[in-house]
């Protein structure tokens, strides 16, 4: 039973350690690494993403770190007919793998940007509302990111960040609240706790 307890605690360190590295060097979850992403997401299920982002039929919406599409087809599904998902990612196959699946589902109009949440190529007031779920402790420059999201939202528009427990990239609300006044977007509510949560912000009108 010893060894393989010192065998267990030995993993529960290491496990601690790669944590805590990823915590201090934010990055996007590699593409080899997928299986992160598409897991069930409790708490911050797509349902409650709906509730809370509030997409209407022909709006245009930017997702950020799309992953292999977790919440994208779903989010098409809310703004047809006649809106668009644009998702934005650093990772070219991140955005082909979910671009796959949208034509095999058959899914409204989704658009794949390469690019990073610090620099988009888009313009101003270009999308009635935005989200990125467990994707803004990613980005090495948040503050940076969150300016651009409020650049491209339209008045009025509306940010919806995402956040679980467990992530070693988790941004607790106190912190995304501040960095979000600082963008120039106001904070509106909550749905969930700490343990996983929306948090929903909108551009000044």
């Amino acid at each position: 039973m010893k060894p393989l307890r010192a065998l267990l605690a030995a993993a529960a360190l290491a496990l601690l350690a790669a944590a805590l590295w990823w915590r201090k060097n934010p990055s996007a979850c590699p593409y080899g690494q997928r299986f992160w992403v598409e897991a069930p997401h409790p708490i911050i299920t797509r349902e409650r993403l709906r509730g809370v982002l509030e997409p209407v039929p022909g709006e245009r919406v930017l997702e950020v770190g799309p992953g292999t599409g977790y919440y994208t087809l779903d989010v098409a599904d809310w703004v047809a007919p006649g809106g668009e998902v644009e998702i934005l990612d650093v990772q070219q196959e991140m955005l082909d793998h979910t671009m796959r699946r949208a034509a095999e589902r058959g899914s409204p109009a989704i658009a794949a940007t390469l690019a990073d949440a610090t620099a988009m190529p888009f313009e101003d007031d270009s999308f009635d509302a935005a989200y990125l779920v467990t994707v803004l402790g990613e980005i090495p420059d948040q503050d940076a990111a969150l300016r651009e999201l409020a650049r491209v939202l339209r008045p009025g528009g509306r940010l919806v960040v995402g956040e679980l427990m467990g992530d070693p990239h988790y941004v607790g609300i106190k912190g995304m609240r501040l960095r979000a006044a600082g963008a120039g977007v106001e904070f509106e509510r909550r749905s969930g706790n700490a343990l996983g949560f929306f948090a929903r912000f909108s551009k000044p009108a």
